[in-house]
């Protein structure tokens, strides 16, 4: 039996038209994070597999892909008790982790305050499904060394100019605190060390309602904080009517995050959040980031401000981000300030139509009965005029090959036979 063609589930094949468009979004990205004073990297798509299991990737460590060590023999397999012990290397997982290596590996030739746009691929070991795919492309910006909101408000500053060049609109960012997050749960009489657990089922309240977070609360232990938490989010979400919403956004004003938090949050935390919000909606010139109470981000590695873009017509974020203060000190030994936003790249591209800016500069030679030599040295001449050149058989049937070419951004085409002295361009479409 052959084979399959197809590529590994969850992977998938471009085909030109559809690569020329990714490559058209990844360009207005990297354009308008550039314009903002964000340098690009590129660390290995590899990294050591103790790092990337070291606890710093949430659950997202369960889906690395390990790469198994050379010279494996049947005592080896024989020997371990864990898999993993077999592995030295694993393919990434997100960016973040190796932008944390990269910056302890080359802090001394960084500068202090090290803005960076990582754009590449990562690999998750994902059940694949409609929009999740195990190969994908992240989009990441990080500011490395800065403690202040500035760092926030530029990160969220310069998503919201990208998502705006790209013709996004009907979109907010929403913001919260993992301080904010914490002290609530506690305050529900929750110790802290059932922090995460807690986090994560709340995250999951656009997607089970109030009534699946009560029961996920009983199954896991946390009965008695049950009826208090219910009551919480009833009175939220939860109209004179009896119908129930699935999230909540307010503006994020001190007075407005009081309002929806529980009594007692830090105020402090709070007029940082405002502050950022205020900031940025200045810069952009409209209320486009708003606070949402359960926004939780399931990454455990964030020690702060917390953000997501979310879409009033898609039931997804379409990337996020917030502080890491803690990680690149599990590599220096001392904690460095950190903070990033990660767009979710496959999401968008299918969701930007961008147009083919091609100048009249693409076209291409038809022929019919003309030598090698004297079809390349044609090619040759057009290309140093500055365009770019096809070489194309005249088939019997000319149409379906000028829409193959319009689809590839080809603008004009010229029919080129052995007697031709003097080429005639026509438009394509």
């Amino acid at each position: 039996m052959a084979s399959s063609v197809n590529p590994p589930r969850g992977m998938r094949d471009f085909l030109p038209a559809d690569k020329a468009h990714r490559e058209r979004v990844l360009g207005v990205i990297r354009s308008t994070y550039r314009a903002h004073g964000f340098d690009e990297i590129e660390t290995p798509v590899v990294e050591d597999s103790e790092r990337l299991h070291a606890g710093l990737g949430g659950d997202n460590e369960k889906l690395a892909f390990a790469v198994m060590k050379r010279g494996l023999t049947t005592e080896h397999l024989a020997a371990v008790t864990e898999p993993l012990e077999l592995a030295d290397l694993g393919l990434r997982f997100d960016l973040t982790v190796p932008l944390a290596r990269f910056y302890a590996s080359h802090r001394a030739e960084l500068p202090s305050v090290f803005r960076s746009i990582q754009i590449g691929s990562v690999w998750r070991a994902e059940r694949p499904q409609k929009g999740r795919y195990r190969q994908f492309v992240q989009c990441d910006i990080d500011i490395i060394g800065e403690s202040g909101a500035i760092a926030e408000v530029e990160l969220i500053t310069a998503t919201v100019a990208t998502l705006d060049k790209l013709g996004m609109d009907d979109y907010t960012i929403r913001i919260n605190d993992r301080r904010l997050l914490t002290a609530m749960i506690e305050g529900w009489g929750i110790p802290a060390e059932e922090t995460e657990h807690v986090l994560v089922t709340l995250d999951k309240l656009d997607k089970i309602g109030i009534a699946g977070i009560v029961d996920e609360l009983h199954d896991k232990g946390f009965g008695p904080a049950a009826p208090e938490i219910k009551d919480y989010l009833t009175t939220l979400l939860v109209d004179r009517d009896g119908i129930e919403s699935s999230s909540l956004e307010v503006p994020a004003t001190p007075a407005d995050i009081e309002r929806v938090m529980p009594p007692g949050a830090d105020g402090t935390v709070i007029a940082e959040l405002a502050g950022i919000a205020r900031a940025v909606n200045e810069v952009v010139g409209r209320p486009v980031v708003q606070f949402d109470p359960w926004l939780v981000r399931g990454m455990g590695y964030y020690t702060g401000a917390i953000f997501e873009v979310a879409h009033r017509d898609f039931g997804y974020s379409l990337g996020g981000g917030g502080r890491y203060d803690g990680m690149i000190g599990r590599f220096l030994g001392s904690d460095v300030p950190a903070a990033g936003f990660s767009l979710g790249f496959e999401r968008l591209v299918d969701l930007v139509s961008l147009p083919i800016e091609e100048k009249g500069d693409a076209v291409a030679l038809i022929h019919d009965g003309v030598s090698p030599a004297d079809l390349v040295a044609l090619q040759a001449r057009l290309i140093g005029e500055g365009r770019r050149v096809r070489i194309e058989r005249r088939p019997r049937n000319l149409a379906p090959l000028l829409a193959q070419l319009a689809a590839s951004g080809f603008t004009e085409y010229a029919a080129v036979s052995a007697s031709t002295t003097e080429l005639e361009f026509k438009p394509i479409g």
